[in-house]
């Protein structure tokens, strides 16, 4: 029968003085089993070296991610408001629009935009998405053959939920950002 104990590995630590003796017939290994399957260290993400913020984020991301949603969310305003004339509806959807333009505006911005300038930004992006897509609304009723001004349309169709979308749209994305 061969000897299959390896040699000391030269780069263990000593051992511990406070360790029992081993047992008469008792075998110790050097290592735990599971280290051969231990992985190299995870290594940081690469940075931007500029500001300190992970690869891939800048302000002018945050910016243009927040704005592709806004401008989905001032689409979906006019389609459902217009289209499928949903009224009551449309506030999930402004809840939805604010929420999903934070998210989009922190992928893209990470901490390149303080923490009062991401929420700032965030409720403004949301606030005029919803002005957008209330101007869309206004539009589609032209093209169906609506003669009323902006102001008295929305006041006429949509009543209080108009302010009400507006507040939530740009209440949620400013807490989302935070």
């Amino acid at each position: 029968m061969t000897d299959t104990r390896r040699p000391p590995d030269p780069d263990a630590p000593p051992p511990d003085p406070e360790a029992p003796s081993p047992v008469a017939g008792e075998r110790r290994l050097d290592r735990a089993p599971s280290e051969r399957y231990r992985s190299a260290p995870v290594a940081a993400p690469p940075t931007d070296h500029s500001a300190g913020a992970p690869a891939g984020t800048s302000a002018a991301r945050g910016v243009a991610f927040g704005v592709v949603v806004a401008i989905a969310g001032a689409g979906l305003i006019v389609l459902l408001g217009g289209a499928m004339a949903v009224s009551a509806g449309l506030l999930v959807v402004a809840v939805a629009i604010g929420y999903g333009i934070a998210l989009a505006s922190v992928a893209g911005a990470g901490d390149t935009l303080s923490r009062p300038a991401r929420s700032w930004f965030a409720a403004v992006i949301a606030g005029l998405a919803l002005l957008v897509g209330q101007l869309g609304l206004w539009l589609f009723a032209r093209t169906e053959g609506g003669v009323l001004p902006l102001v008295d349309y929305l006041g006429e169709t949509f009543g209080v939920l108009v302010p009400l979308e507006l507040l939530l749209a740009a209440g949620v994305a400013w807490w989302r950002a935070r």
